[in-house]
């Protein structure tokens, strides 16, 4: 852990490690910067070693060179922080967009894309009841509508190279990966993207050559590792942070877990899970059948028996009136101090 990461401390790092390893065969690394520079500084140093580029960054880096200056885009992205303010906090929150990261938003931009396409279709031509669920819709939507055109071709770009990650992720790059792979390539409307596509696999499968993996596949996505520090955040909050669906969990998170506990745990079918869940309130659910069911939209204000809330965003913090003051002068207030010393004794070199 580090309070900030640039080539050169990721260099001093990986040069320590690799006197206690050995020199790695290649790096599976997402596109930063930082470890971009880092594996450079390496090479320089008589250390190199092959660099395999995780294949979601390496398409998102392609979609946002196509995409990220087109006029409408920007258009889109912003319609969509816009509905996603006025969808919070009230009976349709349940259509709220999914959030995307803003440093890579391009990775997950599929999601947001599949958002807007089904919400649309949730608004069809013609008139609406006034006070209606689908009026009320509309008031939300702002430019949504107008980005209709935009979707279509983003919308086939987007799946077909979903199907090209699923292959290569599950399978790894290889001849018979990539062959398969062409097949998908070739039904992206945009022929920038699908020149970029291919060149980006070719140059992988070069890699895949060199380290003897190109007949049975070499490993070309970095999810297995980041999902050894990352899945912990997505524990039972989804695309959207649902009040009644994490708090479902939390007890679980609760106490000390017995084996006897952890047992029982094994034997639960996901029927019985759903039977438990069945009548609770949730984001989720009402997102899942609306979406999959326009005909109920007018269901949504059929029942208020069981409010459902959203979980606002650090952004809202500053609006609170009973804000706790937390110190950040842990070094001052860190428990008795032994006799005669002034600061508390820190740590100057742990063993392994």
């Amino acid at each position: 852990m580090a309070e900030s990461w640039e080539g050169a401390s990721v260099a001093a790092f990986l040069q320590r490690a690799i006197a206690v390893m050995g020199r790695p065969a290649a790096y599976l690394k997402d596109g930063g910067s930082e470890l971009r520079n880092a594996v450079e500084r390496v090479a320089e140093r008589g250390l190199g070693s092959a660099t395999i580029d995780d294949i979601s960054h390496g398409v998102a880096n392609i979609l946002q060179r196509r995409d990220q200056h087109h006029p409408q885009v920007a258009t889109f992205l912003s319609a969509c922080g816009r509905v996603s303010g006025k969808l919070k906090q009230t009976i349709l929150a349940c259509l709220v967009p999914p959030r995307l990261p803003g440093k890579a938003r391009f990775m997950h931009v599929h999601r947001l894309v599949n958002w807007a396409d089904r919400v649309l279709k949730l608004s069809p031509s013609g008139g609406a009841a006034r006070g209606s669920m689908l009026a009320k819709l509309r008031a939300c939507l702002d430019q949504l509508p107008a980005c209709r055109t935009l979707l279509k071709p983003l919308q086939a770009a987007a799946a077909a190279l979903l199907a090209c990650q699923q292959i290569v992720k599950t399978r790894g790059l290889s001849h018979q990966t990539l062959s398969a792979c062409d097949d998908l390539i070739a039904q992206i409307p945009s022929p920038a993207v699908r020149r970029e596509c291919d060149a980006y696999l070719r140059y992988q499968l070069k890699t895949a050559t060199a380290l003897g993996l190109d007949d049975v596949g070499m490993p070309i996505s970095s999810d297995a590792i980041e999902s050894l520090f990352g899945v912990a955040k997505r524990h039972g909050t989804g695309e959207s942070h649902d009040a009644g669906r994490m708090a479902l969990r939390l007890p679980a998170l609760c106490g000390t877990l017995t084996r006897h506990e952890a047992e029982a745990v094994e034997t639960i079918s996901v029927a019985q899970q759903h039977e438990c869940s069945a009548g609770l309130p949730s984001l989720t659910k009402q997102r899942r059948e609306v979406l999959s069911h326009p005909e109920l939209l007018e269901q949504l204000g059929l029942d208020h028996r069981h409010p459902i809330e959203f979980i606002a965003g650090s952004n809202n913090r500053s609006k609170v009136d009973n804000i706790i003051d937390l110190s950040t002068g842990y070094e001052d207030f860190s428990g008795p101090h032994p006799e005669g010393e002034e600061e508390p004794r820190r740590l100057a070199r742990a063993s392994p």
